[in-house]
């Protein structure tokens, strides 16, 4: 990659709104401001069910707390996984919601047979969703672009239909009667009762989800910034040269595959305690696609990118629920404007940015190129 030349602003690609100024400020911010920064975003997501900001984001009366807890924090729990093996390791998986149903199979059958508590089931089920990550893993990662693709895909499609097949978990019929996480407290402020798990109140799950959302988030950011961070990049740009230079590639992946599963191995387990009961048509291939979408949709490798774009592909089929069938094609229309002025999503990261600018590297070099553009925008990856 050249890193030696600075380009215009108007050449970083996409063109449009350039978060670089955000970037700079950020970049040189200290220590409290930063903190100062977390502590109001960690707010904002504790208010964002409240009903003056749901009749905007929800003006069709659908209940907003259920969409935030339901679909919206689910998926950007999912792209937080799924970006670790897309965006950073650049392994392409289409077949992410077999962890998804890993987890949520795994509260179902040992909390409804065998008595086990949401805690036990969720430590559970966040192993055997690593495990699942690591048996698909083993004989597939020697593969790269299409081929680890169709590979995944089936893997998705087997854990479904296993499911649909199995009498042992009630095959499409799926299981019923999966209990809510334990009430840990009648604490309640505002109106409301923040541990208190039941069937009415959709706003517990969501608060839920936002500790399991700042969890991943600390821990994925930390493996970024670690010697495994720095791997996963180097197998994402060119893996051929990252194993001549000695890094144990298939390690590495192997890694991302498991941690990455792991992380949606958890949104599954609290997907199936809120909704009390799963079938296997709760884990399509459109969940793998759309968290995919999400992904690429918010920026490949970019965290805050990867949390966009699930909000953005879990909001906006709900948002124009009123325009019935014409919805999903004014959803889809709204995806390809996106990337049409966005085609490096919608908060790229930087170094990210800079790789696909030079026309390499990432998801198994599958189309993520951006083309015309090699005009040394690696230079941002000084920055």
């Amino acid at each position: 990659m050249n890193m030696t030349k600075k380009l215009p602003s108007k050449s970083n690609g996409g063109g449009g709104l350039s978060l670089d100024p955000l970037r700079d400020w950020w970049a040189g911010a200290a220590g409290w401001q930063r903190w100062g920064v977390y502590v109001l975003l960690i707010i904002g997501a504790l208010l964002l069910p409240s009903n003056a900001i749901g009749s905007f984001m929800a003006p069709s009366g659908a209940d907003w707390a259920a969409m935030l807890s339901d679909q919206i924090a689910i998926y950007v729990l999912l792209a937080i996984g799924l970006n670790v093996v897309v965006g950073m390791a650049g392994l392409l998986d289409l077949g992410y919601v077999a962890f998804y149903a890993v987890g949520g199979y795994t509260i179902a059958i040992f909390a409804v047979k065998y008595d086990w508590s949401f805690w036990e089931t969720l430590v559970l089920a966040i192993v055997f969703a690593a495990a699942s990550g690591v048996i698909l893993g083993a004989p597939t990662l020697r593969l790269r672009g299409d081929y680890l693709a169709i590979v995944t895909l089936g893997f998705g499609e087997i854990v479904k239909r296993t499911a649909n097949n199995s009498d042992y978990v009630n095959g499409p019929r799926g299981v019923q009667g999966i209990p809510h996480p334990p009430t840990l407290s009648e604490f309640e402020i505002f109106g409301v009762q923040p541990f208190s798990y039941g069937i009415l109140d959709s706003r517990p799950y969501y608060y839920m989800l936002v500790f399991f959302i700042v969890l991943a988030i600390i821990f994925v950011k930390r493996l970024e910034r670690s010697r495994v961070g720095r791997a996963w990049t180097s197998i994402r740009e060119d893996e051929d040269a990252a194993e001549l230079m000695g890094v144990p590639t298939f390690r590495f992946k192997l890694a991302a595959f498991a941690i990455g599963a792991a992380i949606g191995g958890s949104g599954g387990v609290v997907f199936a305690a809120k909704q009390t009961s799963i079938l296997p048509t709760n884990f399509e291939f459109m969940v793998s696609a759309l968290v995919l979408a999400a992904v690429v949709l918010g920026g490949s490798g970019s965290i805050p990118g990867a949390m966009l774009g699930a909000f953005v592909v879990a909001w906006l089929p709900e948002r124009f629920r009123f325009l019935d069938d014409y919805r999903m094609l004014l959803f889809g229309a709204a995806l390809v404007a996106m990337m049409i002025f966005r085609p490096e999503g919608l908060w790229p990261s930087r170094q990210r940015k800079a790789e696909l600018a030079e026309g390499g590297g990432g998801m198994g070099h599958m189309g993520a190129e951006v083309g015309e553009q090699q005009t040394g925008a690696a230079a941002e990856v000084t920055k």
